[in-house]
């Protein structure tokens, strides 16, 4: 934890003044181990490995911290030879990195880095990853050396940061898996300040969306232990994915298909290779039936949350997913 970071911590629980007291200290001032107190109601967070932690280990996201430790790799772009990340995140902000020279940037539920590593190749921006799951420890092995990078762990719901402290916040793909969407969406638009930048792409909630084959299997799959869930898909992986393969690909029907069969096959991604896609079927399939939360959003009400919080200029672009973005006034 360095200092500039320190200064932006708030306690999470009343918004008070933290204090830091350090035992290890390492290069450029920056806090290894210690702890931040709170002179309001005097909390007490332990800052451990480099990482101000406000939240205990075991919470509702520990799939998520499963997941990231074992696949942390794959979805990184240096590390997969491709720039699924880069376009996706360029895609679904619509900010160009030119922008981000100078900023404070957010990624609230920045899981093993994947879209924080794209951030931080702007050496000028500062970026801070949050994540409730122990994925932030993942993520700092991901961008170990990068100087602009801080890593917290804490939960969107109650971020422990000043209100207004970032320039830019991003949110994908990760308030639909909290126990209160409205709640995180409130939240991550209070840290922007005046001018700033918000994006969020969430679940969509559609007439039909409930009837989608993954909400069948969740009452039982989210009450397996991740690794014997992760062990299941493991086994059944080998020939669904072959059944996928062709399935998926059939003019007309493809799309009736993956909505009946909650397998993530990204047979359109013809940057990865086969062996590639694989890897991230078993992960993001992982990933639909794992969390303990899924909650799909209407756009009507996120878009109503954002405009209570000062939002403007707020748009809907043509993504995947509920993609919404907008300027704080």
């Amino acid at each position: 934890m360095r200092p500039s970071l320190l200064q932006r911590l708030v306690c999470p629980h009343c918004q008070g003044a933290l204090s830091c007291r350090a035992t290890t200290v390492g290069a450029n001032q920056e806090v290894l181990t210690g702890e931040l107190r709170c002179a309001e109601c005097e909390r007490v967070y332990p800052v451990t490995h480099g990482i101000p932690r406000f939240v205990p280990c075991e919470n509702y996201a520990s799939s998520f911290g499963y997941q990231w430790t074992r696949f942390r790799q794959e979805q990184i772009d240096p590390l997969n030879g491709t720039r699924q990340s880069e376009r996706r995140l360029r895609t679904e902000t619509a900010w160009e990195p030119e922008w981000l020279k100078g900023r404070w940037i957010l990624d609230a539920g920045c899981g093993a880095g994947r879209f924080l590593e794209v951030t931080s190749r702007t050496e000028e921006c500062e970026c801070v990853g949050v994540d409730i799951s122990e994925a932030v420890d993942a993520a700092q092995d991901t961008l170990a050396g990068r100087s602009n990078v801080h890593l917290v762990q804490a939960s969107i719901l109650d971020l422990p940061f000043r209100p207004g402290s970032f320039d830019g916040v991003y949110c994908i793909g990760v308030i639909q898996h909290t126990p209160d969407p409205s709640q995180a969406t409130r939240s991550l638009a209070g840290m922007v300040r005046p001018g700033g930048r918000i994006a969020v792409t969430m679940y969509e909630r559609q007439r039909f969306t409930m009837l989608y084959s993954k909400y069948w299997i969740r009452p039982l799959s989210r009450r397996l232990r991740p690794k014997r869930l992760l062990a299941l898909i493991r086994i059944v992986m080998p020939p669904v994915f072959m059944l996928t393969e062709v399935l998926f690909r059939i003019p007309l029907l493809k799309r009736v298909f993956r909505f009946l069969i909650p397998v993530a096959d990204y047979v359109d991604a013809t940057d990865l290779s086969m062996r590639q896609r694989y890897q991230w079927a078993i992960l993001d399939t992982f990933d639909m039936l794992a969390p303990a939360y899924d909650i799909p959003q209407r756009e009507s009400d996120v878009v109503g949350i954002l405009a209570e919080g000062g939002v403007r200029d707020i748009q809907r672009l043509p993504n995947a997913g509920l993609n919404i973005v907008g300027q704080k006034a």
